[in-house]
């Protein structure tokens, strides 16, 4: 995983703190938490710190079942998913671009799936970032 622009694991990320970092992709942030919310509601979203080095995270999450994970980086952020096995061959059928399939199959596989980041700096970004969500969701 990419570090995080927050690496104090003493301190989790203020909301205030965010537009600064976020910069442009701030709006972009937002956008993805808002629509998420709407599709996959109700959801709680939790600042983490799995690793020191990596900083933290926004885990999202519906119930049990993680959505995704949203990593904040200098002026853009990361988003990561976890495919199963399910996800995985709906994703190389649903006409994403090449480059995200082939992203995913050269993931490596894990017991709770393959891991797939994404980095979203421009609106066209979340366009495969919430394909990928609803591809997720479904399977």
């Amino acid at each position: 995983m990419s570090a995080s622009a927050f690496l104090d694991a003493s301190r989790q990320p203020r909301p205030n703190e965010l537009p600064a970092v976020l910069g442009r992709s701030h709006v972009h942030w937002e956008r993805l938490l808002a629509h998420l919310a709407e599709q996959y509601a109700p959801l709680t979203a939790t600042w983490k710190c799995y690793v020191r080095r990596c900083g933290w995270s926004l885990q999202v999450k519906r119930g049990k079942r993680t959505v995704l994970y949203m990593v904040p980086q200098q002026k853009h952020f990361r988003v990561t998913f976890v495919l199963g096995d399910k996800a995985v061959a709906v994703a190389r059928e649903s006409g994403l671009p090449a480059r995200i399939i082939t992203d995913i199959d050269a993931a490596r596989k894990y017991v709770e799936g393959r891991g797939v980041g994404l980095e979203v700096r421009f609106e066209k970004d979340l366009d495969v970032v919430t394909r990928l969500a609803a591809i997720k969701m479904a399977n």
